[in-house]
């Protein structure tokens, strides 16, 4: 069955790369792959998207996500100045960047119809971590925890891939495993 993500954020927050190393994962985990990015010309700041699809079978479908699976939204401010959580599918889930617990964020952003909600604070993380407050690293740490199919390891392996060997890569994959560590997940009951 596919797997539709959608991933919203800010310009400059890594939207982008997060979509590419999730992809990257997913190929490393034996899946077909298609990421793409949506933006303009927009500047450091406004909302960006990113789609991804994965499957056991070959992907022919080239359009937008409009009805996603799981919906990550790596901007904790995002949710409260745009809806980032519309069209996802009745018994989709959520990967939040958030302080509150999985239960108040799934009252207090109205997520009614989902079948589960993984929550990591993730701008705390990558401040201590990476020593900013980019947060897509630390919020792919958290999607292994929601979706075994995909291993911390092939996260590691497509962290490696783009940051390379070194100091670099190291931190960005402590920030991965710091997130994974402290992703908490409430499913429906």
């Amino acid at each position: 069955m596919m797997l539709n993500i959608r991933i919203h954020g800010r310009g400059g927050q890594g939207v982008v790369t997060a979509s590419k190393i999730l992809g990257m994962a997913a190929y490393l985990a034996g899946k077909q792959v298609r990421t793409f990015p949506l933006y303009g010309a927009e500047r450091r700041g406004a909302p960006v998207t990113a789609f991804i699809r994965i499957d056991e079978a070959e992907i022919h479908l080239k359009s937008l996500i409009y009805h996603p699976d799981c919906i990550m939204v790596i901007d904790s401010r995002l949710p409260y100045v745009i809806h980032p959580f519309q069209g996802l599918k009745s018994g989709g889930t959520v990967i939040l960047n958030s302080r509150l617990h999985p239960q108040e964020a799934r009252a207090k952003l109205g997520l009614k119809n989902i079948e589960g909600i993984a929550v990591v604070k993730a701008t705390d993380i990558a401040e201590e971590v990476l020593g900013t407050p980019i947060t897509n690293i630390v919020m792919l740490g958290a999607f292994p925890k929601m979706y075994g199919f995909i291993s911390l390891d092939s996260i590691k392996q497509g962290i490696r891939t783009v940051f390379g060997e070194g100091e670099r890569g190291d931190r960005q994959i402590q920030a991965a495993e710091i997130g994974y560590q402290n992703t908490e997940i409430a499913h429906n009951s």
